[in-house]
């Protein structure tokens, strides 16, 4: 069994084995012990204060195997992008060069440069160890996060953001970084995303081209992945699609992945979600009554805990769950859980 939990100052050399997986590109996860062990004193603090309001708290979560205890995966929360630092995207817009006289009329897309998600929370740093990307891993990492934010909205945004992986090659090579930024930076794109993922992006407000870009005067390689993911992106976006996850023309200033966003109180888990009480008992048989796979929570904020399990379709008010669950969750009968449908 696996669940999810608030990152601790143990996992610090499992996050680092993973970093060090993540390869190019996931510049949330760096594989630098110093700027982890910094991520995880930010979370835990942010985990332990009182917030009536979003600012820029970082909440990071592990994926632990209930049996072995290895963490194999991560996630978090930006509470609010751009609070202390500028959150730079690209806005794919339109202009039109029009001529009456000769009877032209040549609309024209365009990169601009801006940060129209300024305060805006953010998922981050999702990345599944290779091998347990099996099963229901990779939708309880990601989705778990929306059981979290609904039982403590006070916390965060009326608008969730992703920001997602464009493509770069085995190298860690960018045609869009090539195309743009590459000409301005005079330094490679894994060494500028590193740079950016160690927090410091000033260098970016000074050295970026402020004005529009005509995207047709790009190489032909660059633009055809404008917007596009990652291969290894692909998974987490199909999930949040089905969450209600849309892409509104907003790209990476790097690598040209796309940024897509959500109102908070219409992403699917959250409204899908209910609370209920539990007992102690045996688990639901699948193959006896009519179930679906849930995802469920507590409903602590410093001892989160997050796992998945086999509920009625047609819940009642209380629910039953075994004690292993029970102990994972660090949960008792009479406590109440949040559910919501595993999709």
């Amino acid at each position: 069994m696996t669940i999810v939990r608030p990152v601790k100052h143990s996992d610090l050399e499992q996050l680092y084995n993973l970093a060090k997986q993540a390869g190019h590109g996931l510049t949330t996860l760096p594989a630098d012990r110093d700027r982890l062990e910094d991520k995880i004193i930010a979370s835990i603090e942010a985990f332990s204060k009182n917030v009536d309001k979003a600012y820029n708290e970082y909440y990071l979560f592990v994926l632990e195997d209930s049996e072995t205890g290895d963490v194999i995966g991560t996630s978090a929360l930006d509470a609010a992008v751009g609070m202390q630092q500028p959150f730079y995207t690209y806005k794919v817009g339109t202009v039109v060069h029009s001529s009456p006289t000769l009877d032209v009329h040549n609309p024209r897309e365009v990169l601009m440069l801006g940060n129209d998600y300024t305060g805006a929370t953010e998922l981050c740093t999702l990345f599944l160890s290779p091998d347990h990307r099996k099963g229901n891993n990779g939708k309880l990492l990601s989705k778990s996060r929306f059981l979290f934010i609904a039982q403590n909205m006070e916390r965060f945004s009326d608008m969730v953001i992703a920001e997602l992986r464009g493509y770069s090659d085995e190298n860690g090579r960018s045609p869009f970084w090539d195309a743009i930024g590459g000409h301005f930076f005079t330094m490679s794109f894994s060494e500028a995303d590193k740079i950016s993922g160690m927090g410091n992006n000033q260098f970016i407000a000074e050295l970026m081209p402020k004005y529009p870009i005509y995207i047709s005067l790009l190489p032909h390689e660059a633009q055809n992945i404008i917007g596009k993911v990652h291969p290894d992106t692909k998974p987490a976006l199909k999930l949040l699609k089905a969450d209600g996850f849309r892409f509104h023309g907003y790209v990476d200033i790097f690598d040209a992945g796309p940024t897509i966003e959500c109102d908070t109180d219409t992403i699917a888990t959250i409204t899908k979600s209910s609370l209920h009480q539990i007992n102690i008992g045996s688990s639901y048989d699948p193959n006896k009554q009519k179930c679906k796979l849930y995802l469920i929570a507590n409903t602590h904020c410093m001892d989160y805990r997050a796992s998945t399990a086999y509920f009625p379709k047609h819940l009642d008010e209380d629910i039953h769950v075994t004690q292993q669950l029970a102990d994972i969750l660090h949960i008792s009968t009479g406590d109440e859980v949040i559910v919501s449908p595993l999709f």
